[in-house]
């Protein structure tokens, strides 16, 4: 699904990605953990052809980018720190609009079944602008899954979120990958990450500094490899 390889990004002379190598198959969810300012944002965005690498290779879903960026954005859910919602429609206003954006068929039926599985059934009339961040990030992921793309791109997913909705979210994702998508997330949250994910990378100063496959060791040993690998 996804073949990175020698990726550099930098701004000026700012260095922040250098000669990242990333592999992910299809099925897979891994999940990226690092410090502020580790270039784990950057990085979704060159995955997500919203940012483009100063040097290195990149294929997503097939596809050569940015050459074929078109292709590629029809084949990814994405998820920033801007839920981009527009605050003067509804919650089934917004969702409608990108699903035809998208072309979304039985786009009613996958609206009602978006809106459901992130918990929004009794505000779906109301407008956005009325909604808390965390029932704006419930909107988010509803866009972000509507138009069941093969692979769905999470920058900090939880960030606003309660623990209930965060709970919901879990859950979501869980099924998510049980039906086939692939999922590339940011992370603060290292249990978190760990327990969800098939496959955690630590980035570090723009490089993948390790990578562990889930059940290869316990959350607690892999905590204390982080703050090794982040002291180091």
């Amino acid at each position: 699904m996804i073949e990175a390889r020698h990726i550099v990004k930098h701004y000026g002379l700012k260095p922040v990605l250098r000669e990242v190598d990333f592999m992910v198959d299809s099925g897979e969810f891994v999940a990226i953990v690092g410090p502020n300012g580790a270039g784990k944002t950057t990085f979704l965005r060159i995955l997500a052809s919203l940012a483009r690498p100063n040097a290195g290779t990149l294929r997503v879903a097939g596809f050569v980018l940015p050459a074929q960026a078109i292709d590629v954005r029809r084949r990814i859910g994405m998820l920033s720190h801007q839920a981009l919602l527009y605050g003067d429609l509804t919650a089934e206003e917004n969702l409608r609009f990108y699903g035809r954006m998208y072309a979304v068929q039985n786009l009613e039926a996958c609206i009602h079944d978006a809106i459901r599985l992130v918990g929004l059934q009794r505000r779906r009339r109301d407008l956005v602008r009325r909604f808390s961040r965390g029932m704006q990030q419930r909107l988010a992921i509803a866009r972000a899954i509507l138009h069941e793309p093969e692979l769905l791109l999470l920058d900090e997913p939880h960030t606003g979120l309660d623990p209930d909705a965060a709970a919901m979210l879990d859950g979501l994702l869980r099924e998510v990958t049980q039906r086939g998508r692939t999922i590339v997330m940011t992370s603060h949250d290292l249990q978190r990450a760990s327990d969800l994910a098939t496959r955690v990378d630590f980035l570090f100063r723009g490089k993948i500094a390790a990578s562990f496959k889930q059940g290869e060791i316990e959350t607690q040993r892999l905590l204390e490899m982080y703050r090794s690998v982040t002291r180091g």
